[in-house]
């Protein structure tokens, strides 16, 4: 059995994987490198329960347990570690806890830790881009192939209804089954098959180089400015960076996931609240100023399973803010879907991308 994944990002790289396990052969088409997107500059942070009573708290958990696992069981660091997460907002001019130390040492006064909303049992972060990356090498060290390339079509047998292949920059691959795994930009998919749309949320953020200063406690704070009260979330890496984002807003998805660039204003407003929160946030330790577009549904819930009146056709996006947490799970669950005809470990029946109204493919061509 042969499977195209389109897209190298980490759901991409997490069905390699585990298809791979399952002797399965495997073709990743990407049109820009491994991790270009999203899975390149997300935060990387992972919660086991913060899911809980929703359609999404089965797989969150299962993925969190696979993070963990994989951390022993694939070459390579890509800064697994536990954390503590933390609530609480930035004090106002004018109030009077503004002058505060706050409880945590690193941060300037003023800043108020809340409670603390997740512990090392629970809460954990990965460096995104190295977590997908040493995922894709294992799948490719198992005998999986990367190919770099724009994939243009679906290819189908006569009547049209059962897959056979893609067409990758006029060239047509055979295979027996294919996975559409492009983020946001599975949107584009939409013109040839029967397809939920799928939206882009746009992410700036900053990363800052913090060496060994600041602990592994994660942040989820509001800050109240001008224009009214923003979330903030701070992310400590194993690494010595801390991703700092906020400001999340609609904007056009280029066509290429090369052209993401942030908002100017946004980075400055973002760089402005992160000097706010500690002196270690210099402008002179800024490694990156950068976006990222998620990729979200009608519903909020990820497209994972068979498209809808195509055999051998599979979706998987739509994984929102949760992307990085529940790659793995995803990934193993497509993989089992695939190879063994279903998901044993996880119910994937929420997020069956029959649930949702497809999307007219005209409403694509028509831009």
């Amino acid at each position: 059995m042969r499977v195209i994944i389109c897209g190298g990002g980490v759901i991409g790289a997490c069905t390699a994987y585990f298809l791979r396990r399952h002797g399965v052969d495997v073709v990743v088409v990407e049109r820009t490198e491994v991790a270009a997107a999203a899975s390149g500059k997300a935060g990387g942070f992972l919660a086991r329960d913060w899911c809980a009573g929703t359609p999404l708290d089965a797989l969150a958990r299962r993925s969190f347990a696979l993070h963990a696992q994989l951390s022993g069981q694939i070459a390579g660091d890509w800064g697994y570690r536990p954390m503590t997460a933390y609530s609480g907002f930035v004090a106002s001019d004018g109030d009077p806890r503004r002058d505060a130390p706050c409880a945590l040492g690193w941060l300037a006064n003023g800043v108020v830790v809340a409670q603390r909303i997740g512990t090392t049992e629970t809460t954990a972060i990965v460096h995104p881009r190295k977590f997908t990356s040493a995922v894709m090498n294992a799948a490719l060290a198992q005998g999986a192939e990367l190919r770099v390339g724009r994939v243009t079509s679906i290819v189908r047998d006569a009547d049209g209804t059962t897959t056979k292949g893609v067409e990758i920059d006029g060239n047509v691959i055979e295979a027996d089954a294919v996975v559409i795994a492009m983020g946001p930009w599975s949107l584009l998919a939409a013109q040839w098959m029967t397809l939920p749309a799928v939206y882009g949320q746009r992410s700036p953020s900053i990363v800052y180089e913090t060496g060994t200063n600041v602990p592994a406690d994660a942040l989820f704070l509001e800050y109240e400015g001008d224009d009214g009260a923003v979330s903030i979330e701070v992310f400590p890496r194993a690494d010595g960076s801390t991703h700092i984002t906020a400001l999340s807003d609609i904007a056009p998805l280029p066509i290429d996931p090369a052209a993401v660039t942030p908002d100017t204003g946004a980075i400055a407003r973002l760089q402005a609240m992160s000097e706010r929160l500690s002196p270690l946030f210099r402008p002179e330790k800024i490694i990156a100023q950068q976006a990222c577009f998620r990729p979200v549904t009608q519903d909020g819930l990820p497209l994972i399973g068979r498209v809808p009146r195509s055999d051998g056709l599979y979706v998987a996006t739509g994984h929102n803010v949760w992307g990085i947490l529940n790659a793995p799970a995803t990934g193993e669950a497509l993989a089992q879907l695939i190879a063994e005809g279903a998901a044993r470990d996880v119910d994937l029946s929420p997020f069956d991308p029959a649930r949702l109204e497809p999307l007219d493919p005209s409403l694509l061509q028509a831009h």
